[in-house]
């Protein structure tokens, strides 16, 4: 391997500043001339990881009823302006700054104050420091999603910068920096099973049974139509985009060009497609023949997630492993909704928090060291290795994200929600007609058109037996005491002569 870039910063000869070097005085450019390659590598790690943010929102889009899908796709887009900012502004220093204490940093780089040309490890400095905002982004995207259909925007991006402030910097900060208290202990976590997943599906989840059920869950007597997923192409598409860019999440964590580097992208291919295997297999038997295209989308995440903190620790054999049995487990777990009571309609805390854990657990039982020494210094062992407590340490990391993050998460929402105009819950009528209708300004998703003349019409009214339109994804009251000729004619004035009605 190439020298450390620090060991010229660090030579007398020349003016070392806390930056690395002055440019003023040196080039500092210097350093990293021998390890150049790394960056490179770096810096397409970064690019790579980049798209799982919108393939997220188009996953989440696809997964939501039509009325509502386009503004996920919003809140993809303010999680990326938003959680860049909060990384730049003080994320970054209270996750890395080199003199945070075991659980939370300083604001030594406040405003990336200092981020300028040091040494971590192989890189300098602002390339490390984005490509660990691609994980900030990531993560609160996750979590956004426990509240789908039912949130307002303002509130959400508010309690978003919030939430990465006050529970995703500090749980990094146990977890990767070097004076955390996980990172010493040590729990294995190579590219966020425990920051990332298990935290941004524990948050969801506390998001969704905060913000309560939607309207059809809350009313005993209302018969509950069973929604399916309104676009299976969008979910296709953002599933694949999710597969891309984790070659980049994944392979970046190494944060160098190395030998582990190519066996982690290999281990990270093969879990997402064990999974994808283990999830669809399930489903052949369970649906009696038939296969899910959303579950087989589904199954690749799991297997993806299941495989992040075990990816440069584990033999691949052992790889393919966690892929199957992270998806096979998130497949049992199914009705983790109904088991909880809790209307976490997008699925997040079981995808990434109880895929999160089973990776958690199978790292600590199958982490190899000759695998970690392919990159020539790190040495991690696991049951395997006969070093039989570090189950203890993944589940204390288990158990500690966990109860932290649902804690202080249900403590936010709550104080947010009680500031006048930050409530979370939209008022009833809009989360009836739709989330696009009213969060956004004139854009939606499908014929826009067709549910404005039903709601002229008099069709979209609260009372009565429901059904889905198949459109809009708007419930459709059962036709009352007027004849369908009426109500049929009311249609017809409204400006929708060929639709029939729905009841």
């Amino acid at each position: 391997m190439a020298e450390l870039p620090s060991a010229v910063f660090n030579d007398s000869s020349v003016d070392w500043t806390a930056a690395g070097g002055n440019s003023r005085d040196m080039d500092v450019n210097v350093a990293y001339v021998a390890s150049g390659f790394h960056q490179v590598w770096m810096m397409s790690a970064t690019v790579f990881v980049f798209p799982i943010i919108p393939g997220l929102g188009l996953f989440y889009a696809g997964l939501c009823r039509r009325k509502s899908a386009t503004t996920l796709l919003w809140q993809s887009m303010g999680v990326l302006g938003v959680i860049s900012f909060q990384w730049f502004f003080w994320g970054y220093s209270l996750a890395y700054a080199a003199d945070a204490n075991p659980y939370i940093g300083t604001l030594t780089n406040f405003g990336m104050r200092h981020v300028v040309s040091v040494a971590i490890g192989y890189l300098p400095e602002p390339l490390f420091a984005l490509y660990q905002c691609m994980f900030a982004l990531c993560t609160v995207m996750i979590m956004i999603g426990g509240a789908f259909e039912r949130a307002r925007l303002l509130p959400s991006m508010i309690f978003a910068f919030c939430w990465a402030t006050i529970v995703y910097c500090p749980i990094v900060c146990w977890t990767w920096n070097a004076q955390g208290w996980l990172f010493n202990l040590p729990a294995l976590d190579f590219a966020g099973g425990g920051p990332v997943h298990i935290s941004s599906g524990t948050g969801a989840l506390a998001y969704a049974l905060v913000i309560g059920k939607r309207l059809e869950h809350n009313d005993p007597k209302r018969r509950v139509p069973r929604y399916v997923p309104h676009n299976p192409t969008l979910i296709f598409i953002g599933t694949w985009m999710i597969w891309f860019g984790w070659f980049g999440f994944n392979g970046g964590s190494t944060l160098n060009a190395s030998v582990r580097t190519s066996y982690v992208l290999q281990n990270t291919n093969l879990a997402a497609a064990t999974g994808v295997i283990g999830f669809s297999t399930l489903d052949y038997v369970l649906y009696r023949g038939r296969f899910s295209l959303v579950g087989a989308c589904q199954g690749c995440v799991a297997g993806l997630v299941a495989i992040t903190p075990a990816a440069g620790f584990v033999p691949v054999y052992f790889a393919a492993l966690i892929g199957f049995l992270g998806g096979v487990g998130v497949r049992l777990c199914a009705n983790v909704n109904e088991w909880l009571r809790v209307d976490e309609g997008m699925e997040v805390f079981k995808l990434h928090a109880i895929g999160g854990i089973i990776g958690a657990i199978l790292t600590g039982l199958f982490a190899a060291d000759w695998v970690s020494l392919l990159d020539g210094a790190t040495e991690a062992q696991g049951w395997v290795d006969h070093n039989y407590i570090q189950l203890g340490y993944q589940l204390a990391e288990i158990c500690a994200i966990v109860g932290y993050t649902f804690v202080v998460t249900v403590i936010l929402l709550l104080i947010i929600d009680h500031i006048p105009g930050l409530k979370f819950r939209v008022p009833e009528h809009q989360e009836i007609e739709g989330l696009d209708k009213h969060l956004l300004f004139e854009e939606g998703m499908g014929d826009y058109e067709l549910a404005e003349a039903l709601r002229a019409a008099g069709f979209l009214n609260v009372g009565g037996m429901m059904v889905n339109d198949g459109i809009t994804g708007v419930e459709l009251p059962a036709p009352s005491s007027s004849s369908a000729d009426d109500n049929k004619d009311k249609a017809v004035e409204a400006g929708s002569p060929d639709e029939k009605v729905v009841g």
